[in-house]
């Protein structure tokens, strides 16, 4: 087994003596790149952000910006990453650097005044600067720095690209005015040639430090072999979950077992009746792979969490963790999605209406991994998802909502509506369901249903909102949909 590596900003450094727990972020401090910041801790600032290789949609390589906070050193063995430091182009012998064009843009535009948080902001826009499918348009009204709308420059740059980066100095303008301004990679540019190779290969990982380990194995048959051997293990994939528990309540694992480039669990297939997802790809690639053909995954996947978030988080962590909080579930009830729960001794499909059993714990059986979600097709044309939270974007549900509906000759043939936020577990509404079904699509149904769907599960008061308002919400949210979709249902 070769010793564990990663490579940063261009040069191969060894991993060790670094704990096994050990984040790329305090890893990286400990090097003397400072610039990488931990602010939160929690992946909510985007202060650690940095860049790292990854498989491309576009291109072979996509540079993927990520929470350096959140993932354990380990976890980058064989891969390369690119540091705030990095982006510039280090000079001769006594001469400063020559800034990035993102970063030379940041400081002619005065994006950047106490600083903390501007080399994470650097990070997260240059991936948009390389992202491959940027491309400019023509811009609306007098503004010069406004694109198609607000959030779309005229350089093609997509401000939700930064949702997961704060900043509480400059108020966001300048930062804008930035990102607008930057022009398209040059042929020379380094890390834009970087994108027509293709991305360090998985490789397997047998790290070990003091009293624990990080293990990767190269397929799935010895990962569930291993898995069998140590059902005490831990098992991350973006670690966005995992990661918050190292860092805020100090969690330590004597066996952390990495899964996320395992190839079995990184398919999508279109079949003709389902479509499969692999559990171990990110939300990101998810999203550009599918390219809107699942409306109801489309409408969640901007309101997951953050765009630094989603590049790191998986359908199958979202499930595995069970909580009765996470954003995917009431979208895959509603879409009465399966799992493919795999073991050492075989595979088994599940309804993920039957896969949660109680707070945080399903049907999975020690040593078992999702391997893929399975969504049957042909989808429900009318659909939607509503997330209630304080914050438009980045924020925790206080109730999710997520609705499937077949309505044929205005009269509802099949409803699937999937809560989350309003049990200890991600639950289907099916009282509602059944007080839809065969009746007309019309006002008065909606009002009725309404009042049964307020009375759908066991919701609780807690810091983020009443029972009250949660039951409240379930019912206006059936009317917004109702109001939304009334005029696109076919009579």
């Amino acid at each position: 087994m070769v010793a564990a590596r990663i490579t940063v900003n261009g040069e191969e450094t060894p991993i060790a003596p670094a704990a096994a727990h050990t984040t790329v972020l305090d890893f990286l401090r400990d090097r003397g790149l400072t610039g990488t910041k931990e602010g939160c801790a929690e992946g909510e600032c985007g202060a650690c952000s940095i860049l790292v290789a990854r498989p491309g949609v576009n291109k072979p390589t996509d540079w993927v910006p990520v929470n350096a906070c959140l993932v354990p050193v380990a976890a980058l063995d064989g891969q390369e990453v690119v540091t705030s430091e990095g982006l510039a182009t280090v000079g001769e012998p006594g001469t400063p650097p020559t800034l990035h064009p993102v970063q030379e843009e940041m400081a002619v535009r005065g994006g950047s005044q106490c600083g903390y948080c501007t080399p994470g902001f650097v990070c997260s826009m240059a991936a948009e600067y390389y992202r491959p499918d940027r491309c400019a348009h023509a811009a609306v009204g007098s503004d010069d720095s406004v694109g198609t709308d607000a959030e779309h420059g005229p350089n093609g740059f997509d401000l939700h690209a930064l949702s997961g980066n704060l900043c509480r100095c400059t108020g966001y303008r300048p930062i804008r005015d930035a990102a607008f301004a930057v022009g398209t990679p040059t042929d020379e540019d380094p890390l834009a040639r970087r994108r027509e190779q293709s991305p360090p290969a998985p490789v397997a990982t047998e790290y070990h430090q003091a009293d624990s380990e990080f293990l990767r194995r190269s397929t799935l048959a010895e990962t569930l072999r291993l898995l069998r051997e140590r059902p005490e293990a831990v098992v991350v994939a973006g670690s966005t979950d995992w990661g918050v528990e190292v860092n805020i309540r100090s969690r330590r694992a004597d066996c952390v077992v990495a899964i996320d480039r395992l190839p079995e669990l990184r398919e999508l297939r279109v079949e003709s009746d389902h479509i499969e997802i692999g559990a171990a790809l990110t939300l990101t690639e998810i999203e550009r792979r599918l390219d809107g053909t699942v409306p109801l995954l489309a409408e969640l996947f901007p309101q997951f969490a953050s765009r630094l978030i989603r590049n790191g988080a998986t359908l199958g962590g979202n499930l595995g963790t069970g909580s009765p909080i996470g954003d995917s579930p009431p979208v895959l009830l509603a879409l009465e999605a399966s799992v493919v729960l795999a073991g050492a001794d075989g595979e088994r499909e599940v309804p993920l209406a039957d896969y949660f059993t109680g707070y945080r714990q399903s049907v999975r059986r020690p040593g078992e991994l999702i391997r893929a979600v399975r969504v049957p097709l042909p989808l429900s044309p009318v659909a939607a998802f509503h997330k209630i939270a304080k914050r438009r974007f980045d924020d925790i549900s206080s109730v999710a909502v997520a609705f499937a509906l077949d309505v044929e000759s205005g009269v509802v043939r099949r409803a699937r509506i999937g809560l989350g936020g309003v049990a200890a577990t991600p639950v289907r509404a099916l009282a509602t369901e059944a007080a839809l079904e065969g009746k007309p699509w019309a006002a008065e149904t909606a009002e009725a249903a309404a009042d049964v769907l307020r009375a759908e599960g066991t919701p609780m008061t807690d810091h983020r909102a009443s029972a009250d308002y949660r039951s409240a919400m379930l019912g206006q949210s059936l009317l917004k949909l109702y109001a939304q979709t009334t005029e696109a249902v076919p009579s």
